[in-house]
């Protein structure tokens, strides 16, 4: 049997779509919690498995996968059902474009070490630092409400790999009020989603330390 061990923060949103890819797939795993807080991920140990320092890191079997989406695909390849890219070449690509609005465009630009960068290197005050936020989110929530469709997820009729990637980013929205007013196909289909016991357990509040 396959011995997977998820090392992950409860807040980082890369970690919570791999947890939801983790629980859609029904599959047993070790969560092991890294605090970026308090720079665990900047440890000799986990630099030894891990040299980005990044979560989340996917550890199977004693051989480390990192990067949310490498680990995402690994385990649709390793464990097909319910599949959460699609085989066929189109579909697969409209779902890897929709994922990617978030995993490359939104994301990369708004995760806590850009915006540790932003304020205590370049001075950037919290009113501004919140606009940052609030642009690139907002930009790549616009693209994403036109490419969503009219399935009851972004995966369809199914939750796939953007619906890992959608709602841990609807979770930052709100925890940065952002306004989600204008994106109102996303709003829907986050709250789908949220009814699926796989999505609420890998939530934050789930997860999060004691």
């Amino acid at each position: 049997m396959t011995q997977l061990v998820l090392h992950d923060y409860f807040r980082s949103s890369a970690s919570f779509r791999v947890r939801i890819a983790l629980n859609l797939k029904g599959l047993d795993y070790e969560r092991v919690e890294i605090s970026l807080i308090a720079g665990e991920q900047r440890s000799d140990a986990y630099l030894e498995q891990n040299a980005q320092g990044f979560v989340p890191m996917l550890v199977v079997d004693g051989e480390p996968i990192i990067q949310s989406m490498a680990i995402i695909d690994w385990l649709d390849r390793a464990f097909p059902e319910p599949r959460l890219i699609p085989e066929e070449a189109m579909p697969r690509a409209v779902a890897l474009a929709r994922a990617q609005v978030i995993a490359s465009d939104i994301h990369p630009l708004n995760n806590l070490r850009v915006l540790k960068y932003l304020t205590k290197d370049l001075g950037l005050n919290e009113q501004t630092k919140d606009r940052w936020i609030a642009t690139w989110i907002a930009q790549g929530f616009e693209a994403l409400e036109a490419m969503a469709g009219e399935g009851k997820y972004l995966g369809g009729n199914t939750p796939g790999i953007a619906d890992c990637c959608l709602v841990p980013q609807m979770y930052n929205a709100r925890r940065f009020e952002v306004s989600l007013d204008d994106y109102p196909r996303l709003v829907e289909i986050d709250a789908a989603c949220l009814e699926l016991e796989a999505f609420q357990k890998a939530h934050p509040d789930a997860v999060k330390p004691a």
